[in-house]
């Protein structure tokens, strides 16, 4: 074989292989869905992905709810996420509610890698439940500690778009609970629910464990003591064939499981929503607190 034809071929090789790896050469893709919480958690691990590969990161956060992140998860959009263990059971598996943490994380990570090829890592630490919230304030709420207690006497409710469609939702506090509505529940936007509490519109919301204004406004949590919700251990959601092509990356994920609880997120989440500061500062702090980058010298 003469030299030209040898170049030939190798390069034809190598095209080849480029070509059966989508993900050869490519910016890791770091999506999340449209709240604070996940936007964080997206800027932290694209960050943490930059520090540890040095392989640029493509982040395309705020993608919109539950089943347009897991479509952009399937279509190649994007090739991980952070999501929730209850959600993926409920919202997306459509099975039946789990109140038990290992076999809901069992049931899920075994069902993507069937159906979608996808991997759930080890959780982050956080448990991110739905929070059945009253103001403090509220003369009924020195009454009540449990959802059991407070169901009978009549409430306005405000909840997010999300928790009035899904099966792990409004369907399962009624079901549980019937819970008395004074009207139909207000859906709004999650960045508005607490304004509408503030503001009298609504006197119960469906909040999230680590909103971070729960830590400083005169809210109070109900108990969920007939656990009608799941739980929602939050989890890196990647798709398996990014993880095998691109060295060093499950381990660099998993670096960052096991070191989040609630009230860390919870901080982080008021950092952005309470004070304001920017997403990648909040990020890049975190990274730097948990010994995962160095600090400045």
């Amino acid at each position: 074989m003469d030299r030209t034809a040898l170049v030939a071929g190798l390069t034809a090789a190598l095209l080849l292989c480029g070509c059966s790896n989508p993900t050869a050469g490519r910016a890791v893709r770091v999506g999340s869905k449209n709240f604070t919480e996940q936007v964080v958690l997206g800027e932290i691990i694209a960050q943490h992905v930059e520090h540890r590969l040095h392989r640029p990161v493509e982040r395309r956060l705020n993608l919109g709810g539950t089943l347009l992140a897991h479509r952009a998860l399937l279509e190649r959009e994007i090739d991980l996420y952070p999501e929730y263990t209850g959600t993926a059971l409920a919202a997306i598996l459509k099975q039946p509610i789990d109140r038990r943490p290992e076999t809901v994380l069992d049931r899920v990570r075994a069902a993507y890698r069937r159906q979608f090829q996808v991997e759930w890592l080890d959780p982050l630490g956080i448990d991110n439940g739905f929070a059945m919230v009253v103001r403090g304030a509220d003369a009924r709420a020195r009454h009540f500690e449990t959802l059991s207690q407070a169901a009978p006497a009549g409430w306005n409710l405000g909840v997010g778009y999300e928790f009035e469609q899904r099966a792990d939702g409004l369907a399962s506090l009624r079901d549980t609970y019937q819970l008395r509505l004074l009207g139909p529940p207000r859906s709004m936007d999650l960045g508005l629910l607490y304004k509408a509490m503030e503001q009298n519109q609504v006197d119960m919301i469906a909040a999230n464990a680590t909103d971070g204004l729960l830590s400083v406004m005169d809210l109070k949590v109900l108990q969920d003591d007939r656990h009608a919700f799941p739980p929602y251990q939050v989890c890196v959601a990647a798709r398996e064939d990014t993880l095998r092509a691109i060295p060093g990356l499950r381990e660099a994920l998993l670096e960052l499981s096991g070191k989040f609880d609630n009230p860390k997120m919870r901080a982080l989440n008021y950092q952005v929503d309470g004070l304001h500061r920017p997403v990648a500062e909040v990020a890049a702090g975190f990274l730097t607190a948990a010994g995962l980058v160095p600090g400045p010298r």
